[in-house]
């Protein structure tokens, strides 16, 4: 029988409830907007979430070490609700769960007792991977951690020496876990802050999330004892980081919807308040359908997919790094977009530090930037995604394509069927860039990353809107409409995709290339996508219909 890791239903609940109740008492909209003016970290809310009043960190650790063992989808529920309070408070949690992580994974059972036990006592905690030379290429730091021996040749410790660099808590941090290279290659460290030769550096005046802390960290001759390797064993530090892509890229992925919807909450609720041309802005189709309606569809969009790769993580399902990757990048980029349209939405009030939503933006920016640029992810997806599909001939994506095919023939409201549609067209497509020897082009492999993630996203969608129904829920009828509308979104999407990936790798002049890439796009579905587009308009009157009811 399958076990499902995580909290029960009622434990989140009072978890998200206990930190909306003392961030409505001690973080008002006035308070965060003098944080981020003032660029000032508040040390003293962040040590009450981590209060035994509140214990909010407790989530993420495991309950042998005093933690409430919260599972991925714990995480992306609490994530994304501190990130709807505010972005900055959220990336100090995400700094103490990251650094958390190489402990969890690989640490050995002395390493847990004593380092977890510290941390589940309230000890804020930075993760130290990124330098000035070293971002989104781990591979190349240049922190060095040399072995220091007795007389007998045993090793007994580490000297560290190097710089870290736009570390989250980096100045304010109690412990800290630091990746450094010993002679059998990327290790990781834990260091306590009171450590000799360990010292915070330049903090980082930074564009949004103000009230985090953002600084480097200098090591210089820093001795640790052996039994501070975490795992015991060098060379592990890689695999140990990537262990945990999955679920904290699907955390980041929660700030970007979290983000995006209390931008986009602000927006909807100034519309229908404001009245021009004798009507609220809610009424005004042209201004919902371009502003609140497709973001709107691209959470819950979102939201559905990193829900459901939560669940799988929490069944006890591994390797899911590119799903992981597929979430964070949607969730984050479709939460700088309802950002950006709530500040048009709100017009010059938008652009104004006052109605919180210019602060929004500014703190939402980030998520497309840290743990895994947007380009990094499409270089993942595309890569992996290319080598999934050409060693199973195809039937990865047929058979993605085949489950939505059941989907519409059970439920033809969806759009299952439109999403199969492009699904097939996207297989296709990365077996004839293949057979091209185009797909590892960086420019077509982005291409092909994008129309991957929104036919994977779409297919989640239809899953989730498919359940509700069958399930007879109060908001199926929503659902349906939105996942209508995503679903015209992907093939549209991937009509345009298809066209850049094919005929943007050939010349003009090579007649035959461009004869052969038009007989290639002639045979696709999405050659004519007219007539999916009907009733479009009526699901966007459906889906403002039911943002206005769920926005009060």
């Amino acid at each position: 029988m399958t076990t499902t890791a995580g909290l029960s239903t009622e434990m989140r609940e009072m978890m998200i409830q206990a930190l909306r109740s003392v961030c409505q008492r001690d973080m008002s909209e006035d308070r965060q907007l003098e944080l981020d003016e003032r660029d000032e970290f508040p040390m003293e809310f962040i040590k009450e979430l981590l209060s035994p009043n509140v214990g909010l960190h407790l989530v993420f650790l495991p309950e042998d070490v005093g933690g409430l063992g919260g599972g991925a989808l714990d995480v992306c529920r609490v994530s994304e609700e501190m990130a709807r309070i505010d972005l900055g408070l959220a990336t100090s949690f995400l700094a103490i769960c990251l650094g958390t992580d190489p402990i969890i994974v690989g640490g050995t059972p002395e390493q847990k007792t004593k380092w977890l036990g510290k941390i589940a006592e309230g000890k804020i905690v930075a993760y130290g991977v990124t330098e000035p030379a070293a971002g989104s290429n781990v591979a190349a730091l240049q922190t060095v951690a040399d072995r220091i021996t007795d007389a007998d040749g045993a090793v007994t410790g580490y000297r560290i020496n190097g710089t870290k660099q736009f570390i989250t808590n980096g100045s304010v941090a109690e412990i800290y876990t630091i990746l450094a290279k010993t002679p059998d290659g990327p290790t990781f460290f834990v260091v306590d802050r009171e450590t000799p030769g360990l010292s915070a550096g330049r903090h980082e005046d930074k564009h949004g999330i103000r009230a985090s802390d953002t600084a480097g960290v200098v090591l210089e001759d820093v001795e640790v004892p052996v039994d501070q390797l975490i795992g015991g064993v060098e060379g592990e530090g890689l695999k140990q980081a990537n262990a945990v892509f999955g679920y904290t890229r699907l955390m980041v992925g929660a700030f970007g919807l979290g983000g995006g919807q209390a931008a986009l909450n602000r927006a909807v609720k100034y519309a229908k308040e404001r009245i021009q041309f004798g009507t609220t802005l809610i009424e005004k189709e042209g201004y919902c359908f371009k502003l609140l309606v497709p973001n709107w569809v691209a959470l819950e969009a979102g939201r559905a997919y990193a829900e459901e790769i939560a669940r799988r993580l929490d069944g006890g399902e591994d390797g899911l790094q590119v799903e992981g990757a597929i979430a964070k990048l949607w969730c984050t980029e479709a939460g700088n977009q309802a950002a950006d349209d709530s500040i048009q939405a709100l017009g010059g009030y938008g652009y104004t530090r006052e109605y919180l939503v210019e602060k929004i933006r500014r703190d939402v920016r980030i998520t497309t930037i840290y743990e895994g640029t947007s380009e990094i992810l499409l270089s993942i997806i595309g890569m992996f995604r290319w080598k999934a599909t050409v060693r199973s001939k195809g039937a990865w994506y047929e058979e993605q394509a085949a489950a939505l095919d059941a989907i519409h023939a059970a439920n033809g409201r969806l759009g299952a069927d439109l999403v199969a549609a492009a699904t097939r067209d996207l297989n296709a497509t990365i077996l004839h860039c293949h057979g091209k020897r185009t797909a590892t082009k960086q420019t077509v492999q982005f291409g092909l990353a994008d129309m991957m993630t929104s036919c994977e996203i779409a297919g989640s969608f239809c899953r989730h809107a498919a359940a509700l129904a069958a399930d007879g829920h109060d908001d199926a009828e929503g659902y349906a409409a939105m996942s209508r509308f995503q679903a015209q979104r992907v093939l549209s999407d991937v009509a345009t995709g298809v066209v850049n990936c094919v005929v943007g790798t050939v010349t003009s002049d090579d007649t035959e290339a461009m004869t052969g890439a038009r007989g290639f796009l002639a045979g696709l579905a999405t050659a004519n996508t007219v007539a999916a587009h009907a009733g479009q308009f009526v699901d966007a009157v459906a889906i403002t219909g039911y943002i206005k009811r769920k926005v009060v």
